[in-house]
């Protein structure tokens, strides 16, 4: 029988609730302890662990007496928290030389993610960042055709995503810039931003971006136009109020083929000179546990790698430098 890895949570908001549901029936996972600062967050993932039948893990108010106690009885920790805690509590984790599954997005900033790069070269772990679009079949397909050169040069990028977000999210933490990074374009927008990276195979040469508020404490609407090192040239568009729903259209311009690809990697398009191919779909990651395990094991690239982080984080830091500067061009860090 193979032995159960070890699991621990910090932060037991409505994600990790909601995943929990099916780890905790997974054969291969065995939840141990948690942490989350509030009592009513940590019951609740307590709850839907005993409901599926697993023992109660143990339960902290600091992620880090977790981490100190608890050290040699966990394998891996996912972190759902709110932004702007990820950088310091990965860090922590990857430093206690414990497998990291970090939700989206890895980091806030540049400086954050060399951090994290350092502590994962130096303790060696395995350390994935939860895009359900990194991590779709469909995502992971293209990019490997795209590496074969099977669609030519990459040319251009057109992104758009949106969703009734101001709305969706008012009082809530992602909209307070203190504790979430940014607005609409770092949160949903995460999608399309990392999905790009990851299809591009390339960093940012030049970036260009304008920012809206609406009214809010963070963007609401964000338009960037960049050109990245590889040459190709890339439009963005995010916008976070609106009708009710959400969703995203990406398309890659190739000389051989079009391709066009949902940020979440739920559908793909492809057209080859005059023939338009039928959409393929696939199920949005609702368990991405298993993608993390086939990682860990060497099964799966690692499409979420700290690599495929700091080329958002350089990407991300320059789009707020340009907005802040009313669009002037910026050159990523390197």
């Amino acid at each position: 029988m193979t032995q159960k890895l070890r699991l621990g949570v910090i932060g037991a908001g409505l994600k990790a609730a909601e995943y929990a549901a099916s780890w905790a029936t997974m054969p291969e996972i065995e939840f141990v302890a948690l942490a989350d600062t509030t009592a009513s967050s940590r019951q609740r993932l307590i709850d839907v662990c005993t409901a599926a039948g697993a023992a109660a893990p143990k339960s902290f108010e600091d992620y880090r007496e977790m981490l100190s106690k608890c050290r040699d009885e966990l394998d891996i920790v996912y972190i759902s928290t709110p932004h702007a805690f990820h950088g310091e509590q990965a860090a922590a984790v990857v430093e206690a030389g414990i497998d990291l599954f970090l939700e989206k997005p890895m980091v806030t900033t540049v400086a954050e993610a060399e951090t994290l790069i350092a502590a994962q070269k130096k303790s060696g772990v395995t350390v994935v960042t939860a895009f359900q679009g990194g991590l779709s079949p469909l995502v992971i397909d293209t990019r490997k055709r795209a590496l074969a050169g099977e669609f030519g040069e990459l040319i251009a990028i057109s992104g758009m995503i949106w969703e009734s977000w101001a709305e969706n999210y008012a009082g809530h933490w992602k909209q307070e810039p203190e504790i979430s990074g940014g607005g609409f374009m770092f949160d949903t927008g995460a999608h399309m931003m990392n999905t790009v990276c990851l299809l591009a195979n390339s960093d940012f040469a030049s970036v260009s971006a304008y920012m809206n508020r609406h009214g809010r404490k963070v963007d609401i609407a964000t338009a960037v136009s960049a050109r990245l090192k590889n040459g190709a040239m890339a439009t963005l568009t995010a916008a976070g109020e609106g009708p009710p729903g959400c969703a995203s259209y990406i398309t890659f311009f190739y000389s051989k083929a079009i391709v066009r690809i949902d940020a979440w990697g739920g559908w793909r398009e492809i057209s080859v000179g005059r023939v338009n191919e039928p959409r393929e779909e696939a199920e949005i990651l609702g368990n991405p546990m298993k993608n993390f395990l086939a990682i860990r094991a060497g099964e799966m690239e690692n499409t979420g790698s700290v690599e495929m982080g700091l080329r958002f984080a350089r990407l991300w830091d320059a789009i707020k430098e340009s907005a802040a500067a009313d669009g002037m061009p910026v050159r990523p860090a390197e």
